[in-house]
């Protein structure tokens, strides 16, 4: 039988490397196949997985369940995730032999949390997913935790007492893509919602005591939005403030032509790209705008993802002062000292 034991020591070690979900080498597009691929419990334990895959950083001791292919909306223009891939729902047969085969593995009792993939697991019908996560619950016993990615549009339709029936079933966070809480930067992008609608999401999650990790990303207005994307992805955050908020800083390993002719046809607008330094300014004003109560700040705020030039760990409310002074203290140093202070290019991924 496997030493999963020895996975989880070298699983750690790995991930204590500057890397996330891909590597980017120099002047190359993302490599496809995921940096964990060789240490994770799933690939140990002989799953076959559609590649590329992608999972939050805070996934990396997760068994990635792939419920779904690819992404049934793929039309916003920022993003290449799964632009080689058709959505597609597993069948149960599928998935309960996955999962038998993680048993006769011997990898059930080393699986505490589990991610739905790919990145639109929460698309899946109510009932479909309660039935997903019971038989999860019935070949692995020891889960304490389930996570999938959300798009908003993925519970417009969905009932407070349908999620509450899928929290009951084990769901208990989910990462939401708001990517910003301007309705012209969400316009220019195709990201097919508005403030209002990842509004409405977040709070439909929080009142059927769904965890919510709200992803922002940086550099999406370019530099045309670039004031309006921080304050209204603030005003977001403020309206409705999730358990974890992260950002991420948008790249282009496959080019920006996509994105810039989004921004001519939807806005009529150029899109500039923002340099390094602009991108931790938009953080700086998102930050200084981010108004949550110490009393009740309960959101856990990280700058940790692969694409991000600067890494930030803190609690918003209580910490909120040192995390500006530490980003201040990058953008008051002479810029000639970003080569010390930001991570390097070829260092950064999706």
């Amino acid at each position: 039988m496997f030493p999963f034991w020895l996975l989880n020591l070298v699983t750690l070690l790995i991930w204590s490397l500057p890397f996330v979900c891909c590597f980017r080498l120099p002047n190359k597009p993302t490599v496809s196949r995921r940096v964990d691929a060789l240490f994770s419990l799933g690939d140990t334990c002989g799953l076959t997985y559609n590649e590329p895959v992608f999972r939050p950083p805070a996934e990396w001791r997760s068994l990635i369940l792939q419920v779904t292919e690819g992404c049934s909306w793929n039309r916003c223009t920022f993003c290449e995730m799964y632009q080689t891939k058709n959505f597609r729902i597993k069948s149960m047969d599928v998935l309960e032999n996955e999962l038998m085969q993680i048993v006769q593995a011997g990898g059930a009792p080393h699986v505490r949390d589990v991610f739905l993939a790919d990145g639109d697991a929460m698309a899946l019908p109510t009932q479909r997913m309660v039935q997903v996560l019971q038989l999860i619950h019935k070949y692995l016993p020891k889960v304490r935790r389930i996570s999938s990615y959300c798009l908003p549009r993925n519970i417009r339709h969905t009932s407070v007492s349908d999620l509450k029936e899928l929290r009951s079933n084990g769901l208990s966070l989910v990462y939401i893509g708001c990517e910003s809480g301007n309705d012209k930067v969400l316009q220019g992008i195709n990201k097919g919602e508005t403030f209002e609608s990842s509004l409405s999401a977040l709070e439909k999650l929080g009142d059927a005591n769904i965890k919510r990790s709200v992803m922002i990303l940086l550099g999406l207005g370019g530099t045309n939005l670039t004031l309006e994307h921080a304050e209204d992805s603030a005003r977001l955050v403020n309206a409705a403030p999730p358990e974890y908020l992260s950002v991420l800083t948008t790249s282009f390993p496959l080019g920006k032509q996509r994105v810039e002719s989004g921004y001519q046809q939807e806005l009529g607008v150029d899109f500039q790209e923002l340099t390094p330094r602009q991108s931790l300014q938009e953080l700086e004003r998102l930050l200084e705008l981010v108004d949550i109560p110490v009393s009740s700040g309960k959101t856990i705020f990280r700058s940790d993802h692969a694409s991000n030039y600067l890494v930030l760990k803190g609690r918003l409310g209580r910490d909120k002062g040192r995390l500006l002074d530490e980003l201040q203290a990058v953008l008051n140093a002479p810029e000639s000292d970003d080569i010390y202070n930001l991570r390097p290019e070829w260092a950064r991924g999706l």
